[in-house]
């Protein structure tokens, strides 16, 4: 077994001893799931720390929805959602912070304000100042798979091997990143969970998850009430708890090292199940 041991700018996770568990906050009015959108600052720093208090090991604040079909949002207005609630934050928590960007002025402003991780869904393709930024701050970074854009990602895409293109696209990527200074050892792979795939791209990449350990980093999946899961049980995102508890379960016997969520409690005490069940050494609840 490969070990991963992740040094967030001197926060140092250890990805081989258990699945961590990534909150998400959308600092957002638009997100796909109304449960998630935190337009005031003071409510969406109340939402992280609670989901620090239900165990979450990562925060994730974006500012611009990816949802398919989302429009982008300028820098200055990015920067104006999510920048208070860091900074906030930074001060309140000890768990590391990730930024989900795809913007190199979005990356650096928070960086100075102390986040830890860059989360880019386009795998530092909008961006050609995005890596220079990570590989100076020595920062972790997610490299997500994405057909197209989110403005456009769900229109008919097709694949004739799902993981095995979405393979040959992280060999390119981390070709790329770390010729652009970014540390091999930084770097975290997602494999795009409704970005840009058919309902069956999600479930084949799910059951197939182990075939990413060839490219020897860590994995992270974001299935969370998500459509893969609400066009299956015909349910909108709000009714999709349990759904998405069945792909962490699975995601993590298959591999998975880091799961991104909305509901950190279910989560987390799903995740502690999965991990004795696939003989990970975890936490025990006293």
């Amino acid at each position: 077994m490969i070990t991963f041991r992740l040094n967030c700018r001197g926060k140092i996770l250890d990805l081989s001893a258990r699945t961590y568990v990534m909150g998400v906050i959308n600092c957002t009015p638009d997100s796909f799931y109304s449960g998630s959108r935190t337009l005031d600052a003071s409510a969406a720093v109340e939402r992280a720390l609670q989901m620090v208090e239900e165990g979450a090991d990562i925060l994730d604040i974006g500012g611009e929805s990816s949802r398919p079909g989302a429009d982008p949002v300028p820098e200055d207005e990015e920067i104006r959602r999510i920048l208070p609630v860091i900074e906030t934050l930074v001060q309140k928590v000890d768990v590391p912070i990730s930024i989900d960007t795809i913007k190199s002025g979005v990356a650096r402003r928070t960086f100075e304000a102390g986040t830890h991780i860059l989360n880019d869904i386009s795998a530092l393709r909008s961006d050609p100042l995005i890596p220079e930024v990570a590989a100076q701050y020595q920062a972790p970074v997610v490299l997500m798979h994405i057909k197209g854009k989110p403005k456009d990602m769900q229109v008919n895409p097709h694949y004739d091997d799902v993981v095995a293109e979405i393979s040959g696209y992280f060999e390119e990527r981390i070709a790329y990143a770390t010729s652009h200074g970014i540390n091999r050892e930084n770097i975290i792979l997602d494999p795009g969970i409704g970005f840009g795939k058919r309902l069956q791209d999600n479930y084949e990449i799910i059951r197939r998850l182990g075939e990413f350990s060839k490219l020897e980093c860590p994995i992270l999946v974001g299935p969370s009430r998500k459509s893969f899961i609400g066009r299956v049980l015909n349910l909108p995102p709000e009714e999709c708890g349990e759904g998405t508890l069945a792909a962490v379960a699975a995601a993590i016997l298959n591999g998975a090292h880091i799961l991104r969520v909305h509901d950190v409690k279910a989560a987390k005490r799903a995740s502690l199940i999965a991990d004795r069940i696939a003989g990970k050494t975890s936490e025990i609840a006293s």
